[in-house]
């Protein structure tokens, strides 16, 4: 499931309505889009609530939340692929690049930009449903603190000469020219990512062997296969960096929107300057090179460069779309496959916001000079860049750490199981006894994020009764979404936090979530000796669902204390043997992952990114190194990391920039 970039509220007691009368409408499958005539400022929000029935030939009556994905969905082109066919969805804007977003029947949309909201049914075109559903749309006044964020930074600037810089099309491996470089991104990998993701383009695979993976997992969990590869070109002498797609199922092999995008060799005043080229796949063709069939494009291609900007500038993500002429423009062409093109030799230029958010290189000096002054773990370690993306100075100031604040770790699935390899044991000593924090771990059964939030925040209270200082929280892996849910819906939790740290969490979830009860089951037999499991497997599982978790991001978008994120990645070579298979399906999806979440994933929207740990979704947290289990030591072989260096810097940077927020 992709993430809906209208922000989906539940009703929250900070708002309140405004003096309007609800507007109501009858909504159905005819025309298919209805006209609210309700025009939103990004950042506005309407509460909407729908009742009835529709009707399907063949189909069972539904509601608003329409009925339950089946095979057939697999092949249907609903405008809201992932959603129940008949449910109620909506979209700002009338363009093509509105996309669609489930509503069901009952949701608060904050709008991302301005644009008039439609309303229709999930419905493929030639769907003919009888039935309606009775809607009604409530306006919610906007405080100050809903507006729309928008950074006051100036943005950088993109020059002529910078430009010129830029070859003006792509080739093949051959060397024959091909699509024309039409669009130009300014802004960090992070933010490029989030935007593309938000505004519903997706990562097609990378290999015919890799799209059979995906099409398996997709088909298991009945979502529709749209992510055909698409070829590898080349552009400042390498192939793309990365290539993004939309399709419709069904029509992906001969149907789609799809870009592909490199990283400039230089930046533009200090922001990473990312070069595409975006084409219409329309049809099939003969290739003159080979006469085999290949992909037959819209020869028209300015309109897949103003889509690529429409779809973006939807996200409310984008600061400014500007154009601008190369000195030596390309207006007619012909593709290497020999397709022709015309233009008018424009280059669509998108500055995204600013990204105020990355702290990794700040965070990466931290760590190095925690690693090399104090050495937690103790032992030789070597050079810092091993353990962390970005390698840091080492000559941080290191003061004694304040015991103003309590530490609290949540660990994730399966903690009871390992109960006698804690999360972070050797750094919970440490901080105990080098600077007499108050550092405890909650174990957490298999169960739902909403059961352990409940356990959770019964626990924080507790605490308070005795001890009026905050918590500073941190979740490893599951224990991240256990503690969002916590936070933003059990009374007290939030009160009792000041800052919340995500470690390899899984705020978005994991898109082989239902693979990976089976494999666990196997662990936890050979296992079976290093605690008692708590709880049920498949429920612990079914939060971690990328749907289940995106759905809950939608629904509280924005972080409730003070959120810092750090990932951990890893690859073939330091992936331990336990993971190997893991690492392998989720690399399918997204290489950058840590065999068990993908980087993207394991950032919490909103939070200070404070990059990325070189280890497996196991070694960042989990001492199974230290574990006397000659079994254990074989399946998890690359789980030397220095854990306690790691917690040391977190709980520090996190200290200093609540002192510094004061």
């Amino acid at each position: 499931m992709r993430t809906f970039f209208p922000i989906l509220l539940v009703a929250s007691a900070f708002l309140t309505l405004a003096a309007q009368k609800p507007q109501e409408f009858d909504i159905s499958g005819s025309p298919a889009w209805t006209d609210t005539g309700i025009d939103l400022k990004a950042g506005d929000s309407v509460r909407i609530s729908a009742t009835g029935t529709v009707h399907f030939a063949g189909a069972q009556q539904n509601g608003p939340d329409g009925l339950a994905r089946g095979w057939l969905d697999l092949v249907r082109v609903l405008p809201v692929n992932e959603a129940g066919r008949g449910a109620l969805v909506g979209r700002i804007g009338a363009s093509d690049a509105a996309r669609a977003f489930l509503i069901g029947p009952h949701a608060q949309i904050k709008a991302p930009i301005d644009g008039r909201l439609f309303l229709g049914l999930n419905a493929a075109s030639n769907d003919q449903p009888e039935g309606s559903f009775h809607v009604t749309i409530d306006r919610v006044a906007r405080p100050a603190s809903a507006a729309a964020t928008v950074s006051n930074a100036p943005l950088p600037k993109l020059t002529q000469e910078m430009l010129d810089k830029i070859p003006t099309r792509i080739s093949d491996s051959l060397g024959n020219a091909g699509d024309r470089v039409n669009f130009l991104i300014v802004g960090s990998e992070a933010r490029v990512h989030r935007a593309l993701d938000t505004a519903d383009w997706i990562q097609p695979d990378k290999s015919i062997k890799n799209a059979f993976l995906r099409g398996a997992l997709d088909s298991f969990s009945k979502q529709a296969y749209v992510t055909m590869p698409i070829s590898d070109l080349m552009l400042f002498g390498r192939k793309q960096d990365f290539g993004y797609a939309q399709a419709d199922p069904i029509k992906v092999i001969a149907t789609r929107h799809h870009f592909r995008l490199w990283r400039a060799p230089f930046d533009v005043e200090g922001q990473p300057l990312w070069a595409g080229a975006g084409t219409h796949d329309i049809g099939l063709e003969k290739d003159q090179r080979n006469g085999k069939l290949t992909h037959k494009i819209d020869p028209a291609v300015d309109g897949e460069r103003d889509y690529i900007g429409q779809s973006l500038q939807q996200t409310g993500l984008v600061a400014k779309l500007d154009y601008m002429t190369p000195s030596n423009p390309v207006t007619e062409a012909k593709t290497a496959t020999g397709g022709g093109f015309h233009s008018d030799g424009r280059t669509l230029v998108i500055y995204l916001q600013p990204d105020t958010q990355d702290n990794s290189l700040k965070f990466a000096d931290l760590f190095c000079s925690v690693l090399k002054q104090h050495n937690p773990d103790t032992g030789e370690w070597g050079a810092c860049g091993n353990y962390l993306e970005n390698s840091g100075k080492e000559d941080a100031a290191l003061p004694p750490l304040p015991t103003k604040y309590r530490v609290l770790i949540v660990p994730g699935i399966l903690s009871s199981c390992a109960s006698n390899a804690p999360a972070f044991d050797e750094g919970q000593k440490y901080l105990r006894e080098k600077y007499g924090m108050s550092v405890d771990l909650l174990g957490v059964p298999n169960s739902s994020c909403e059961e352990n939030a409940h356990m959770i925040a019964g626990y924080l209270r507790d605490q308070r009764k005795s001890d009026p200082r905050k918590f500073i929280v941190l979740g490893y892996s599951k224990g991240a979404p256990d503690l969002q849910v916590a936070l933003a819906q059990e009374d007290g939790a939030a009160d009792a936090v000041a800052a919340f740290i995500t470690v390899a969490g899984a705020s978005g979830g994991s898109p082989i979530a239902d693979t990976l009860p089976e494999q666990i089951n196997g662990w936890v037999t050979k296992f079976q000796n290093m605690g008692k499991c708590q709880g049920d497997l498949s429920t612990g599982f079914k939060s971690l669902k990328r749907e289940v978790r995106q759905a809950f991001l939608a629904s509280y978008p924005d972080p409730v204390v003070p959120t810092f994120s750090i990932v951990a990645v890893s690859d073939k070579d330091n992936t331990s043997a336990a993971l190997l298979r893991a690492q392998e399906l989720l690399s399918v999806f997204d290489p950058t992952n840590d065999a068990q979440l993908t980087k993207w994933d394991a950032i919490v929207p909103g939070a200070k990114y404070l990059g990325a740990a070189r280890a497996d979704h196991l070694a960042v947290a989990l001492p199974f190194d230290k574990v006397a289990n000659g079994e254990l030591q074989k399946l998890m072989n690359h789980s030397r990391y220095p854990r306690a260096a790691l917690l040391e810097a977190l709980v520090r940077f996190v200290v200093a920039d609540l002192d510094s927020a004061k």
